[in-house]
């Protein structure tokens, strides 16, 4: 199941910019993981841009500017309560004009009880793949290591609201998160992509089945 290759991403290539999603509950750190995947990306090379479609959360756009400004990128935010869709499509306009690599689109936190809002990030996938046929490319549930149960829940109903392509968890640099990543495997055929494991830019590393397994037994 996570037999992809630690650090692979689907990468457009030269038609024009690969656009990554972010999706995610609240307080998951969704636009952290973000920037740390936007400084991965850099030292690679890459060219980046950040979008906010995050217009409901009061200081989400002003989180990612601050962001967008330490990784030295530029950044689409929108206006308070405004349409997410339309900053997403304006942030792969934009990308497309400057010739820049790869979007990475942050949405809204939402329950996954929350329908209506579940509806909202399937307008958003729509509309990325309306203005860029192929897109997004990625997209990424990322998911807090330390919620147990509810984070299977979380990765069932938005996996069932749009296609994911990998799972981010973050807080893994605590101890006995094991049974969780294994029930995780079992549960949702999405691979674990990413984990994070502190707080600094560089903290986000590929997820490697064997080397996690390996550090498991070794606990």
């Amino acid at each position: 199941r996570d037999s992809v290759t630690p650090g692979y991403l689907a990468l457009a290539g030269v038609a024009g910019p690969s656009v990554f999603l972010f999706l995610g509950v609240n307080g998951v750190g969704k636009t952290t993981q973000a920037a740390k995947l936007a400084h991965r990306l850099l030292e690679e090379g890459r060219s980046v841009l950040l979008a906010a479609a995050d217009t409901y959360r009061a200081g989400a756009s002003e989180q990612i500017e601050v962001w967008a400004r330490r990784l030295g990128v530029p950044c689409v935010t929108g206006t308070p309560r405004g349409d997410p869709a339309a900053v997403a499509f304006d942030a792969v306009d934009a990308a497309a004009a400057r010739g820049v690599d790869v979007v990475l689109v942050d949405t809204a936190g939402r329950l996954h009880t929350q329908q209506d809002l579940m509806g909202e990030l399937q307008k958003i996938h729509r509309v990325i793949a309306r203005r860029r046929p192929g897109a997004p490319h990625e997209v990424f549930l990322v998911l807090d290591a330390t919620t147990g149960q509810n984070m299977l829940q979380q990765g069932r109903t938005f996996a069932a609201a749009v296609p994911l392509t990998g799972l981010i968890l973050t807080k893994l640099d605590g101890t006995a998160k094991g049974g969780v990543i294994v029930a995780l495997r079992a549960e949702l055929p999405v691979p674990i992509r990413f984990v994070g494991v502190g707080e600094g830019l560089s903290d986000l590393e590929p997820f490697d089945a064997d080397r996690f397994t390996e550090r498991l037994l070794a606990d």
